[in-house]
């Protein structure tokens, strides 16, 4: 009687195997979560910084004034930062937002995170100061814990900046 080698695993060797995948995804998955909501913070604080300096750069280039606003639906202004946020050009330089003004940016609410600021406008006026005179924050933080948290400092000369950390 000859015997033939049998290439292939046996289910011994197959269940050890995903034993041991078991253990180790166990082990990896809280730190990748960690990065993942760090990750979406500093997007997120990024992307609100891009749309400041987009609508300040608006605001110089049309000479009138540009704004960045709370917007749950790009159409109209809100109160809540997280809804998403965004950009028009100013066509009467009142520093607030027209139906008959120009939408340039919208950006929707991020979910699992809170962003929050200040005020529920920022404008700029056509040398791209901070209409009003009055510095502005806005935070971004995720759902259920306080790390890692970002602010967005605009100051009253239009300067954005990202800070780590939260907002005070």
């Amino acid at each position: 009687m000859s015997r033939r080698q049998v290439a292939g695993f046996t289910l011994l060797e197959l269940m050890v195997t995903i034993a041991i995948m078991a253990i180790l995804i166990a082990i990896a998955v809280p730190s990748f979560q960690g990065s993942l909501r760090s990750n979406r913070v500093a997007t997120t604080s990024n992307e609100l910084l891009a749309s400041l300096s987009l609508a300040r750069t608006e605001g110089i280039k049309s000479t009138r004034g540009g704004g960045v606003c709370a917007s749950a639906n790009g159409s109209s202004c809100g109160a809540d930062w997280g809804q998403g946020w965004m950009v028009w050009t100013e066509k009467d330089g009142d520093g607030v937002y027209d139906n008959d003004e120009t939408v340039v940016r919208y950006s929707q609410g991020k979910p699992r995170l809170q962003v929050a600021g200040s005020a529920a406008t920022v404008a700029f006026d056509g040398r791209g100061r901070i209409m009003g005179g009055a510095a502005a924050t806005i935070g971004v933080v995720p759902e259920g814990v306080t790390t890692p948290a970002r602010c967005v400092d605009i100051t009253i000369t239009g300067q954005a900046r990202v800070r780590h950390g939260a907002c005070s």
